[in-house]
């Protein structure tokens, strides 16, 4: 009996160490133990065990069914209780509770993690490196709490020690019986704006906005950015004094190379910006194939392009536009750009804004509407032409 006890105040004792429903862990051990008996006893009927919730003793009980019944008339199935309860019940329960109660505290662990970060799907945590192969990298958040980085959320470069610290971006949460629930990744596009949250304080508080974000992990990434604020300058914010502040995100991400440049609703703006560091001559908006034709000055293109076309390929993702880049050589070859003393480029505010780009004579600007499809009104289109 206080063997029974013990294994009864012990429940207890744990079920409020861990808040985890008392009742819950006896049903549950009373199963197992029901399984455990059948086996021990070598019985072919049934077995259902009870522990009296009081005294704690156990009791073993076979179901011996009684006549016959039709399953499929929905009729149920009568049984007579046997008390088959061994004498070293109590030895063969204190084992089984045992293994139950580690499977249960398991299983309780394992609801709480999910229920604590169920809702924390798109934020950033740091952790240290456990361990890490080639299958996975386990990463503990806080003490019970591992997160799990998978090698194809892993950028190319990076390699992890063990305790080493890293920020990495919740993906999901998942209910699971043998690994960890969380699940991080290092090469999602939401880590970039979390890290800018953690480190610019005008992106935390919501003066500086990020647009858009395109990433190759571990290689380089475009950030674009806006102010809600006249006056401040949302890149130089996110940038930092001397890069200061970008510099430390960079460092996070293992050197990969970040630009930010400027948000625009202006397409053609926009465009011209994402390309940075090249510097834009002209952008040429077509709406409806949703391209942007980009006139770049010759010793621009290779910058404009960037190895293996990285420069532009990035910029599209982040603009959303498909790009076509050309030197002014190129351009003018094919009709769509005049590079003479009297026709003069426009960059910044002044790309794609519908106007002529014609400078007259007196090095005033036409004021007319360019053409459709063309940089020019249809008085300097013909001059363009004829030169």
């Amino acid at each position: 009996m206080s063997e029974d006890l013990t294994l009864t105040q012990a429940l207890r004792l744990l079920s409020q160490e861990k808040n985890i429903d008392e009742f819950l862990m006896l049903e549950k051990l009373e199963q197992s133990l029901a399984a455990t008996y059948q086996r021990i006893l070598d019985l072919d009927n049934p077995v259902r065990v009870t522990i009296d919730r009081e005294s704690g003793r156990i009791y073993v009980f076979e179901l011996v069914p009684q006549g016959e019944w039709d399953e499929e008339a929905g009729e149920e199935p009568i049984y007579e209780e046997r008390d088959v309860t061994p004498n070293d019940v109590s030895r063969i329960a204190a084992q089984a509770a045992k293994n139950v109660i580690g499977s249960i505290i398991r299983d309780a662990e394992r609801e709480r993690i999910f229920d604590e970060y169920a809702d924390r799907v798109g934020e950033s945590v740091t952790g240290t490196v456990q361990q890490s192969d080639s299958r996975y990298t386990l990463i503990k958040i806080r003490e019970g709490v591992e997160a799990l980085l998978p090698p194809s959320e892993q950028p190319n470069n990076e390699r992890y020690d063990h305790n080493q610290r890293i920020k990495a971006y919740i993906i999901d949460v998942r209910k699971s019986s043998n690994e960890p629930s969380i699940v991080v990744s290092r090469t999602h596009p939401g880590l970039i704006r979390r890290l800018f949250e953690i480190e610019v304080p005008e992106v935390y508080d919501g003066i500086v906005e990020i647009k858009s974000v395109a990433r190759e992990p571990g290689m380089r990434s475009k950030v674009a950015v806006s102010s809600r604020e006249s006056g401040l300058d949302p890149v130089g914010a996110c940038v930092g004094p001397k890069g200061s502040r970008v510099r430390m995100i960079v460092s996070e991400l293992r050197g990969e190379r970040i630009d930010v440049v400027p948000w625009s609703e202006d397409p053609a703006n926009y465009v011209g910006h994402a390309l940075s560091p090249a510097k834009v001559d002209r952008v040429l908006i077509d709406e409806d194939a949703h391209t942007a034709t980009v006139i770049v000055p010759d010793d621009q293109l290779s910058l404009a392009i960037g190895k293996e076309g990285q420069n532009a390929r990035l910029a599209a993702k982040l603009t959303g536009w498909r790009i076509d880049i050309k030197s002014s050589t190129t351009a003018a070859e094919q009709g769509l750009y005049v590079p003479s003393a009297q026709h003069s480029t426009h960059t910044g505010e002044d790309m794609g804004d519908g106007r002529c780009v014609a400078v007259t004579s007196s090095g005033v600007r036409c004021r007319n509407q360019a053409r459709p499809g063309s940089f020019f009104c249809g008085l300097h289109d013909k001059e363009a032409a004829a030169e």
